[in-house]
């Protein structure tokens, strides 16, 4: 399926994150209760998204002489600089394929034909099987 961005992360990649529910809204992180996690590649790859996001994150203090824990160290507050566009954009991986030269007996394999073949073999294939069992039977007498 394609990869996009949501309403938010669910409250399962955020506790594999190590980030709470209540802090997520607060450090610019979209919560959406309701989602489900269909897959475990998903859900890595969702909760390094995350991790990635906690690691660079920089967190101003609400009053520039108290710090309080979660706050970032005074040397990180100096380097910060806002970030213009999107952040952490979704890594869409592309499929990988290899380059194959057509031979002539691709060119002349009639696919259609060949389905069709297989699917009246699978039809007929109890009483095909019936019928040499009959006929090994009538061999035997």
């Amino acid at each position: 399926m394609k990869v996009r961005a949501g309403r938010g992360f669910s409250l399962e990649e955020l506790k594999a994150a190590g980030i709470p529910k209540k802090l997520a809204p607060t450090i610019g992180i979209s919560v959406d209760h309701r989602r489900r996690n269909r897959s475990l590649e998903g859900l890595q790859s969702n909760v390094q998204r995350l991790k990635t996001y906690k690691a660079k994150l920089v967190v101003f203090p609400r009053r520039a002489r108290k710090f309080k824990a979660g706050d970032s160290a005074p040397e990180e507050l100096a380097n910060a600089t806002q970030v213009q566009g999107e952040f952490l954009p979704i890594a869409r991986e592309k499929p990988a394929f290899e380059l194959v030269k057509i031979t002539d007996d691709m060119k002349s394999f009639k696919a259609y034909n060949k389905l069709r073949l297989e699917r009246t073999n699978a039809r007929h294939l109890g009483a095909r099987l019936k019928r040499a069992a009959e006929a090994e039977k009538e061999d035997k007498k």
